[in-house]
């Protein structure tokens, strides 16, 4: 195909859109990364800018480098490292039970003789519009003994209705000569998903995977709500946001205590409990990216 002079240029400019867009949402992290990298002191009096700044020289000049007190002090504390395993853990569980209640509610439905299909479609929809709200799940999740429990980060949203809809249309996609060629040589249900539909299904559950592995390793609302007196559960999100809330800004070398023994330190140190947080969960993304969007553009287009 042979492009007009005009139709370059408008893929120019649009090459020209996404690289200003892509960095719009690289350098906040960038500035992130090199505050955290930086001296309490240069955070402070805001001489940070996108490079790491040990000192200031003289007048408008500045010494840079790169120091990694802040994120020896992130390292050394035993509570913020123990939520991080705690939160890879959990993730993994989440994301492999999550998948797995998604396969099981899903793959029925693409059975016509299922009796009470229609019902049960209604009831699955339903539950994306409505909701019983914060104090009943609180009261339930009280009433259930799930308080400052760790399954309360586990049960209660271990199944995602729109994966469901997601993998639903997905195994629609999949052509019944299979399934019935498979049962005409004897297979039952079960035999046909692990045989036939999981293994032509792989893009859609590695986005589906994602989906799951990076909404819980970012919850935190559910930890906050239901973990009040149980510390060594709390995920590294809660553990984050706790951080951030009781630190202020002093000097990275100096550690004081304050009302409460609660540790308080710099903006440096916030910064590098942030990229601590966040880093694991992006290395995550490159290995999924290939299956990304041909999953979530599954049952987009029928043939």
């Amino acid at each position: 195909m042979i492009k007009s002079k005009r139709m370059i240029i408008g893929d120019i400019i649009v090459i020209l859109i996404c690289v200003f867009v892509i960095l719009l949402c690289i350098m906040p992290m960038l500035n992130l990364l090199a505050q955290s990298l930086s001296s309490s002191a240069a955070v402070i009096n805001s001489q940070v800018k996108f490079l790491p700044v040990l000192h200031e020289l003289e007048s408008n000049t500045y010494s840079y480098g790169m120091t990694m007190e802040s994120y020896q002090y992130v390292f050394l504390d035993k509570s913020f490292s123990r939520s991080m395993w705690w939160t890879a853990i959990l993730t993994v569980i989440c994301t492999l039970l999550s998948l797995t209640m998604t396969i099981l509610c899903a793959y029925p439905l693409t059975y016509d003789w299922l009796k009470g299909k229609t019902i049960i479609n209604t009831i699955i929809i339903f539950t994306m519009y409505f909701s019983a709200g914060t104090i009943p799940n609180y009261i339930l999740m009280k009433t259930l003994g799930l308080l400052n429990n760790p399954l309360v980060l586990i049960i209660p949203n271990c199944l995602s209705v729109f994966n469901v809809i997601i993998l639903r249309s997905f195994f629609y996609g999949i052509p019944d000569s299979l399934r019935e060629s498979a049962e005409i040589d004897g297979a039952n249900p079960f035999t046909v998903l692990i045989r036939i539909y999981l293994p032509l299904s792989g893009p859609v559950l590695a986005t589906l995977a994602l989906f799951y592995a990076v909404g819980r390793w970012n919850g935190f609302g559910d930890a906050l709500l239901y973990l009040s007196t149980a510390p060594q559960w709390v995920p590294i999100q809660l553990k984050l946001w706790q951080l951030i809330q009781n630190m202020t800004s002093i000097d990275v070398s100096t550690v004081e205590m304050v009302a409460g023994n609660i540790p308080r330190a710099s903006d440096a140190i916030k910064a590098a409990a942030i990229m601590f947080a966040t880093v694991p969960i992006l290395v995550v993304y490159p290995w999924l990216q290939r299956y990304f969007i041909k999953g979530v553009t599954i049952g987009a287009v029928k043939g």
